[in-house]
């Protein structure tokens, strides 16, 4: 499927690894062009190298207003076919062992800062009747996992603030939908079985079999298969489908709705 992103602009947060790193190769695979955002200045040049002329990068935190300030000073009056919302989540921890201090944390690396960027960027994709939106979240936002419950609940008010903009701009021609990763080969899962080891006092490999043994499809996911999704919710092809929250998760949730 061609899916016509030839030329196109994306902003990608968390660009050189994980969920973001997959999506920008499988967007500029496809021929667009990329602002990848990464804190790693010396991957963000690499990853440049691997396709000339089509990616530009900002380094910093994508969580920091000063990131942002950055953001939409280098992208003021161009033209954004589409936004992806992507950076670490929360360290892994129980309700009852969270700090107050730990939720303020969490509030502004899960949610401020996406409500933040989006708000600075949005009067350009309403005066272009035009933009792709995409948030990205966990499974936790439809079924609560063990040991994280800055996850569990800050992701869910982004959840309720994407769909709620998503009613709002639909006519001015923009998405906005959530998807929803569960266990996938990346660094933000090895840190959650780190801590099921931690807690349940077996090997990181023996966390990660317990892990997996619930995952109907036997195995963790492929960032790439992931990306495959996430380009096509990026893409003009997915014009009719916004404020969805999209599980990609190998089988894991059982709810009809997935």
């Amino acid at each position: 499927m061609n899916l016509n992103l030839e030329n196109k602009f994306f902003i990608v947060g968390g660009a050189t690894a994980g969920f973001g790193g997959a999506t920008a190769h499988a967007l500029l695979a496809e021929g667009a062009h990329v602002l990848a955002i990464a804190r790693n200045a010396d991957k963000l040049v690499a990853f440049a190298k691997e396709f000339p002329g089509k990616v530009e990068t900002i380094s910093g935190d994508i969580t920091q207003s000063t990131t942002i300030d950055k953001i939409a000073e280098k992208v003021a009056s161009r033209h954004i076919d589409g936004l992806m919302l992507n950076a670490g989540g929360p360290p892994p921890t129980a309700a009852t062992d969270t700090t107050m201090q730990q939720w303020d944390d969490a509030w502004l690396s899960v949610a401020r800062w996406k409500i933040e960027l989006v708000s600075r960027l949005l009067p350009q994709m309403r005066q272009n009747g035009y933009g792709r939106i995409v948030f990205i979240e966990s499974v936790s936002v439809k079924q609560p996992i063990q040991n994280l419950v800055l996850s569990n609940a800050l992701r869910l008010a982004v959840v309720g603030y994407a769909k709620t903009l998503a009613q709002e701009v639909a006519a001015d021609g923009i998405t906005v939908n959530i998807m929803a990763p569960g266990y996938h080969a990346t660094e933000a899962v090895k840190r959650v079985v780190k801590k099921r080891s931690e807690t349940s006092g077996v090997s990181e490999q023996q966390a990660q079999q317990q892990i997996v043994q619930h995952i109907p499809v036997g195995r963790m996911g492929d960032p790439k298969e992931f990306a495959s999704l996430a380009a096509w919710l990026l893409s003009p092809q997915s014009g009719y489908i916004t404020g969805q929250t999209l599980s990609v998760d190998g089988g894991v949730m059982q709810g009809i709705f997935g």
